[in-house]
């Protein structure tokens, strides 16, 4: 009988001898590895028969394999494999390319084995993983499996497999195989040719080989750089990171930013440095991929592949009259209060719709909220929520921030001496959220570096002669504090807040957050402090809301299945709304006759249009309607303009406080005569009597003394009238 096709031509060997049952020769461990592609199967399907088909088709040569199925097939050869890779994988990957020989051709027998195609094995696995700082030396030449931050990706570079060597004097010609990885060769040192027809054998030199390039084989390599993830980092470390050598097929799979686990085998090579040091023993580490896996949530950044019951369930949550409030409450829902503050956040992480125009200009879609106010409001702890729900986010501080650091940095190569890009904290945020915490402790330059960021979306670089641009598709949420550490009602805005005009305009929202003392607040604030502290979640609080993944999940999903558009109906809403803020920013101007600090411009027009867009794809709605304007501009209303027409005390506006404070000047300088002095008790108690209030004459005093009309004497407690 003859046999089925896919045995055909096979030779089985079995071992003659008891005792020796132990496999060692290489064809026999090629035969198992075959047998292993031929046989293995879940169900009814041959698993890797019908992966190995479908990639010849489409031809990409290579096949992915599940540790846990070798396992379960031969457990054995699954240890064999993970204990030597280096040895085994070059054998996995023959017997690859003979179960190919067997699919693409009817008699495989027949065929030379350089018309197949070499196929490379990837493998996966869900072994633990190890820790980037847990690699030792008892791991070398073993699999491992790493997760972490792909950080770096260099440009393609061609690695030769086979090296084609030519002897200079008589023209011998042989090939060398060369190991995968840093790996080098080394030229044999004596030519081996054959002796000549009359039997004399050339007289060779010493060293005589040269490489012939043309005809060496090549495949492509890729040099990453991995880096522990932020969150695995122990205290008071740095971040540590390992090199890492990808070929063929898994290169140009990642890009820095990604969060990857790794499959490869824990290697060394020479490093030219520790070779001209003369330390010929010390190697440095490095890790031959041979499996990635891309972190879900980052997969096409950010867009992650949905099965149908999730968008469902999705789908159902959008449907939730009560979505947007149960959204912003389940932000941070251990910090008491700021309502608007979390809505305005929820606004930020789900983004408007970008805008590419026919002439090729983009508008961009990602919400910026600047929270301005006194220590102790929670400004940090809610960005470092936003840091863990969004489905990509950067953390960083104001003061521990370079320009380079947030945007990128030029690092020549220690190996090439080639100078490469590394991205920043910006760049590596590209499609996420970067949350920059300190924001007014940075220095002028350093901040000036992400005003392209922030509006054009992009990064532009002339740097060591390399010119380029680089996207920064991010959101920027920032926490900064007042000129004085604190709010200070009696001065105005432009005063408190020390940021350029330049910077502030790009925020969509500005919310000035005060620690207001005010008794039944302070009272339910502690109240919910201590539960927090005693664990004793209070049940309204934990009632609805969204747990932190179902937020992520659904982040994503909104932001890839939708981007809303404004009706008509609304726009003309908008545009009436946006002519009267103007025309109400332009009066207050006029009246206190100072600018304001904080601009309305057309950027805040767009602010409120983004705003809105967010507000209907919270709901997956295709169009942004009345409803969605209307809480946009109540939301812009609470936010900036609140903090445009700001300061103030006890329920009087600022222009009243401050015409006051100027009444009080001139009536000091019109009875105090020059080189007079006067207790400042005196004239508190006097304009007190006259009704003013005592804030405004303090306020008075202190303009006065700054301006050098008056000298504080007697630690304060005297005033002295000088000449100007």
């Amino acid at each position: 009988m003859a046999s089925a096709g896919w045995d055909r031509g096979q030779i089985y060997s079995t071992s003659v001898l008891p005792g020796e049952e132990h496999i060692n020769s290489r064809s026999e461990l090629k035969s198992l590895y075959l047998e292993f592609i031929q046989n293995f199967r879940l169900g009814n399907s041959f698993i890797y028969r019908d992966q190995l088909q479908e990639h010849l088709m489409v031809k990409q040569y290579y096949i992915q394999v599940d540790m846990s199925h070798l396992i379960n097939y031969n457990a054995d050869l699954a240890n064999k494999l993970s204990n030597s890779p280096a040895e085994h994988l070059p054998l996995f990957e023959l017997a690859v390319k003979e179960s190919a020989k067997r699919i693409l051709f009817a008699t495989p027998g027949t065929i030379d084995d350089a018309d197949v195609p070499d196929c490379q094995v990837t493998l996966t696995s869900d072994a633990n993983v190890i820790q980037i700082r847990d690699l030792n030396s008892t791991y070398i030449g073993k699999l491992v499996r790493l997760p972490g931050i792909v950080i770096g990706a260099s440009t393609l570079s061609s690695r030769a497999t086979y090296v084609n060597i030519m002897c200079r004097s008589c023209r011998n010609t042989k090939v060398i195989p060369v190991n995968g990885g840093f790996a080098g060769i080394t030229l044999p040192r004596v030519c081996d040719s054959q002796p000549i027809d009359n039997g004399s054998k050339p007289n060779c030199p010493m060293d005589p080989y040269v490489i012939v390039h043309d005809k060496c084989s090549f495949v492509d390599s890729q040099v990453l750089k991995l880096q522990e993830a932020p969150d695995m980092v122990p205290v008071g470390d740095l971040p540590r990171h390992t090199i890492l050598n990808a070929d063929r097929w898994l290169t140009n799979r990642v890009v820095p930013g990604m969060r990857t686990v790794i499959m490869g085998i824990y290697s060394i090579y020479q490093n030219k440095a520790t070779k001209s040091t003369g330390a010929a023993a010390v190697r440095t580490p490095y890790i031959r991929v041979v499996g990635l896996q891309i972190d879900q949530h980052n997969s096409n950044r950010g867009r992650a592949v949905f099965t149908d019951a999730e968008e469902e369930e999705y789908i159902r949550m959008s449907r939730q009259p009560d979505l947007y409030e149960t959204f912003s409450t389940s932000i941070a829902p251990s910090i008491f209060g700021n309502k608007d503050i979390k809505k305005a956040i929820s606004c930020l992480l789900f983004g408007g719709s970008k805008k590419i125009l026919p002439d090729g200009m983009r508008l961009r879609g990602d919400i910026s909220v600047l929270l301005l106010g006194d220590p102790g409001t929670a400004k940090s702890q809610l960005l470092k929520f936003v840091e863990k729900v969004a489905p990509i986010a950067v953390y960083t501080s104001g003061k521990g921030s370079s320009a380079a650091g947030l945007t990128a940095s030029v690092i020549r190569d220690p190996s090439t001496r080639d100078f490469y890009l590394e991205g920043g904290a910006m760049v590596l945020a590209d499609g996420g959220v970067v949350c920059i915490d300190e924001f007014d402790k940075m220095r002028d330059e350093d901040r000036v570096a992400i005003h392209e960021a922030m509006e054009q979306q992009t990064i532009s670089i002339a740097k060591a002669g390399i010119t380029t641009i680089l996207n920064s598709r991010t959101s920027v949420l920032a926490a900064a504090n007042p000129v004085f550490g604190r709010y200070d009602d009696m001065k105005s805005p432009g005063e408190n807040i020390d940021f350029q005009t330049t910077i502030l305009s790009r925020f969509d929202m500005i919310f000035i957050v005060k620690d207001e003392h005010n008794e039944t607040r302070d009272m339910s604030i502690a109240k919910h402090v201590l539960n927090v502290h005693m664990n004793r979640q209070i049940q309204d609080t934990a009632m609805g809301d969204i747990d932190l993944e179902k937020m992520k999940a659904y982040i994503n999903y909104c932001k890839a299945k939708c981007a809303p558009r404004l009706t008509p109906e609304a726009a003309q809403k908008l545009s009436s709304h946006f002519v009267a803020i103007r025309k109400e920013v332009k009066e207050s101007e006029r009246e206190t006759q100072v600018r304001s600090s904080i601009p309305i411009t057309i950027r805040q027009l767009e602010a409120i249009i983004r705003i809105s867009e967010s507000l209907a794809k919270m709901s997956l709605s295709p169009v942004a309607n009345e409803q969605h304007v209307e809480e946009a501009i109540r939301l812009f209303k609470y936010s900036t303009m609140d903090a445009v027409q700001s300061g103030g005390a006890d329920g009087m506006t600022r222009s009243e406080v401050m015409a006051e404070v100027q009444s009080i000047e001139s009536e000091i300088q019109r009875r105090l005569p020059i080189g007079s002095q006067v207790s400042v008790m005196k004239i508190k108690n006097d304009f007190i009597q006259q009704g003013f209030s005592e804030a405004a004459i303090l306020r008075a005093l202190t303009i006065l003394g700054r301006r050098e009309v008056l000298q504080f004497r007697s630690q304060g407690k005297v005033v002295f009238r000088q000449a100007v």
